[in-house]
């Protein structure tokens, strides 16, 4: 097709919404999948979009696309499964989605980006997958939190944070990452702790505690209220909603 560019075969199947990316790659080692007429079993196969793609001798077509958020609740972890046993992100959506939607089959569908354990607030889901790399690969899709801590950063320390430092490594050995907030004030404060409000622009692990640690401030709960343009609102911990896009 001219000026457009090939992906593996297994990509476009979960482009396609069809299924995650690792169960399509198994489709297609397994000998299940046919492009163009053909069975591959390299998940690496140059395929088109509009490619004709069969699972099974099933077409695989493009999916009605899905978007969704969630007020992820603290202790819930942003993974498919988990090794731990612990309860995650797919576990809540796919009990919140059944609430919603009694009856319909749960839409394949992944979180966008991810927000550790600890942290909770908005995350966002979809079976999109151009848009979800859209959103996290550009820097005009601010993220704003709101941070509890531990005592009282100072002015100098919040302009710090705007101006930004580096942080040492989580890994030893590796290098030290440059992060900063597009934005760190205060939002409100008491008399052993404070809330701040922090945007960012990047998606660094663990990027806010860790600058307010090597600051030498802990934090005591992260929220994100904002992603884009998509705020919690009145979205209650656990609840999941439709939204548009």
């Amino acid at each position: 097709m001219p000026g457009e560019k090939p992906h593996g075969v297994a990509r476009v199947i979960s482009k396609r919404g069809f299924c995650s990316r690792s169960i399509a790659e198994n489709l297609v080692r397994e000998g299940r999948v046919s492009l163009r007429g053909k069975i591959v079993r390299d998940p690496d196969t140059p395929a088109y979009e509009d490619d004709e793609i069969m699972v099974d001798g099933t077409p695989v077509e493009a999916a009605q696309k899905f978007y969704f958020a969630m007020n992820k609740p603290r202790g819930i972890v942003t993974t498919a499964s988990d090794e731990k046993g612990r309860k995650t992100v797919m576990d809540l959506f796919r009990e919140q989605y059944a609430k919603m939607f009694p009856g319909k089959p749960v839409p394949h569908i992944s979180p966008v980006g991810r927000l550790d354990a600890a942290s909770e607030g908005l995350l966002l889901f979809t079976n999109d997958t151009q848009w979800a790399d859209d959103v996290l690969s550009s820097a005009d899709h601010l993220k704003i939190y709101r941070v509890q801590v531990k005592g009282h950063p100072t002015a100098d320390d919040l302009a710090k944070m705007e101006k930004g430092f580096n942080v040492p490594p989580r890994v030893f050995g590796e290098s030290e990452e440059f992060m900063h907030a597009e934005r760190a004030v205060f939002h409100s404060e008491g008399e052993k702790n404070c809330w701040l409000e922090i945007t960012l622009s990047e998606g660094k692990n663990r990027e806010i505690r860790r600058m307010l640690a090597h600051l030498g401030y802990e934090v005591m709960r992260l929220m994100r209220i904002q992603f884009d343009n998509f705020t919690l609102n009145d979205l209650k911990p656990g609840e999941i909603r439709a939204i548009q896009v």
